[in-house]
């Protein structure tokens, strides 16, 4: 049953995992390890691992999906104070494209956050390909890889004023993601950030489902790839 998905081959019983399942879909805040190894009654390796692949599915599912219609797009930056280093687009902080897709009266709909070494002009485009349907519009700020990268859509730029209103879904996403990182999981090392974030969207993309949440998660495991 687990087969070819991400529980292939874990040890753990089904009923132990369909529990982790419902306390993961419960809480919008997310559990960590430490909560959900005392609710299981596991060690915290064993729920770390859990967590790992729960997390692992939600990015292969959201992978499958492209935004589409209106989407802003901007690059984000996670991570620790950086006393005296420089801040920005040259900051030492982990780089991360985010991008909202908005329905007809402008509210948000769904999110995609993606870790990247550089913002760069061959970086941008790699993500657009990937997340953004033919035929979109994409909002952003006039950074000067985003111009030329996003040629193949219906591009509209300008340079960022905090007072225009300029991609304002957008930054309330990357405060929340923030938050959410920060609140439930107190920061964490760079090479875990994708996975968290890929949690959070799916957490926002779904937002709306409620108790229904556990049945969207349980799809997700259950269409998931194994880990190689």
């Amino acid at each position: 049953m687990t087969a070819g998905t991400v529980l292939h081959k874990s040890h753990m019983p089904l009923t132990q995992w369909f529990l982790a399942f419902y306390f993961v879909s419960q809480d919008k805040r997310g559990i960590s390890a430490v909560q959900l190894a005392a609710m299981l009654g596991t060690t915290y390796k064993t729920a770390w691992s859990m967590l790992r692949r729960i997390r692992i599915a939600m990015g292969q599912r959201d992978e499958t999906h492209q935004l589409c219609g209106v989407i802003e797009f901007d690059d984000a930056y996670f991570g620790g104070l950086t006393v005296g280093k420089k801040r920005g687009r040259g900051t030492e902080k982990a780089k991360v494209f985010v991008a909202v897709s908005l329905d007809e009266r402008g509210n948000p709909l769904y999110a995609k956050m993606r870790v990247t070494q550089k913002i760069k002009r061959a970086c941008v485009k790699k993500f657009a390909q990937a997340a953004f349907a033919q035929g979109s519009t994409i909002h952003s700020d006039g950074y000067r890889s985003y111009i030329p990268a996003l040629k193949d859509y219906t591009h509209e730029h300008k340079p960022y004023d905090p007072n225009s209103g300029l991609l304002h879904w957008l930054h309330i996403v990357i405060s929340n993601a923030k938050a959410f990182i920060l609140g439930t999981y107190h920061g964490l090392p760079k090479k875990h950030l994708q996975a968290y974030l890929d949690e959070y969207c799916f957490r926002f993309s779904r937002r709306d489902f409620g108790p229904r949440l556990l049945e969207r998660l349980a799809l997700a495991v259950g269409t998931s790839a194994r880990l190689s």
